[in-house]
């Protein structure tokens, strides 16, 4: 059972470094269903894991709904797979799933489902076949020529299999949450030298829903994030093009205090209390941002090279890494993308992390 808690530990928090170092200026915020903040697409993966002002695509559904009325065709469809924590223990692996469809008037409609697979080994060499598992439905409009949002409704099951705590089995946790986002873009150019600059800025609200019970001890935030993201697009012939982001997120839920249990306060009053309730105040508070910049490379829009950088706060996860990508466009309806992560530190759970999607548009 030890062993089992230890990876499920290191899948909640995520960090390298925290979990090995106790002490009081190790605050770090406490969720259920990690699953739900990690990038699932090669190309966001190929870029620090930046995504919510990055052109629109299928896998618009997860960063930010209302990209997905700058997705390039009228139907699209992607799907990822990615290996999870195999520093850790084997078998771990996630997937994600996701098509829209364009319905006129600056609408789109979408669906997708996120996937983690995660057969935990116990003390007594018996796997517990955990899952984790999110279904969603998108829904985005065009509000001008250069806005946008969007928004999606999800259903979350964490189900830790035939684990037992304290004697008690533990029941699979369901929840329901919703999604939010705003995407603004404007542009540039000259047609008669095919120079263009493009700008992008997004924000979303993710995972704003209720807590997760299992049964047993007591209830789980979601790891309900707020997203801003920028970027920049510059093309000299239309041959060569060179895309930049960023994305800072905070995560919405309360920091842990010795002695207080913090997981008992309501929802909307945990979310506004995250930007004040950090016993360090404004300094603390700050560490709480997690950063992600990336970019790419584009030549005929059908090859692509990405590289990004991921940084948290040593005292809230510490997950620090580069990232490197690559990507190309044949038979104008289909893609595929590939990213792999480079962990700061030495024996990181994340080493050999990669992810590989295919996509297809009509």
């Amino acid at each position: 059972m030890k062993a089992n808690l230890l990876v499920t530990a290191a899948f909640i928090a995520g960090c390298q470094v925290a979990l090995a170092q106790p002490g009081p200026t190790y605050r770090i915020p406490e969720y259920i269903a990690y699953f739900l903040l990690h990038a699932p697409d090669a190309r966001s993966g190929g870029m620090g894991m930046a995504g919510t002002a990055t052109s629109g695509d299928a896998n618009a559904t997860f960063w930010n709904a209302a990209k997905l009325t700058e997705a390039p065709k009228s139907f699209g469809a992607s799907a990822t797979y990615s290996p999870w924590l195999t520093q850790l223990q084997s078998g771990l692996w996630m997937g994600y799933a996701t098509a829209y469809k364009k319905l006129g008037k600056g609408q789109v409609i979408a669906a997708s489902v996120n996937y983690f697979d995660s057969p935990l080994l116990n003390s007594t060499g018996m796997v517990s076949d955990a899952r984790d598992l999110s279904i969603s439905a998108s829904y985005a409009k065009q509000l001008g020529s250069h806005f946008s949002v969007g928004a999606s409704l999800k259903y979350i099951s964490s189900d830790y299999g035939d684990v037992v705590i304290g004697g008690v089995n533990l029941k699979p946790g369901r929840a329901v949450a919703a999604d939010f986002g705003a995407y603004y873009n404007t542009h540039t150019g000259d047609p008669e030298t095919g120079e263009n600059i493009n700008w992008t800025f997004g924000i979303t609200l993710s995972n704003v829903g209720g807590k997760i019970s299992y049964g047993t001890g007591p209830e789980h935030f979601l790891p309900t994030v707020l997203r801003l993201g920028g970027g920049f697009s510059y093309t000299a012939d239309g041959k060569h093009k060179l895309n930049v982001t960023a994305d800072a997120g905070k995560l919405l839920v309360p920091t842990p205090v010795p002695g207080r249990n913090v997981s008992q306060k309501p929802l909307l009053e945990a979310m506004v209390g995250s930007f004040s309730d950090a016993p360090g105040g404004f300094k603390e508070e700050m560490q709480e941002v997690a950063l992600a910049m990336g970019a790419e490379y584009w030549y005929k829009n059908a090859f692509a090279l990405r590289g990004g950088y991921h940084t948290e706060n040593r005292y809230k996860g510490d997950r620090k890494f580069f990232t490197a990508g690559a990507g190309a466009r044949f038979f104008k309806n289909y893609g595929i993308d590939f990213a792999y992560l480079f962990p700061e530190a030495k024996g990181s759970p994340l080493k050999d992390t990669y992810k590989i999607t295919g996509m297809v548009n009509f």
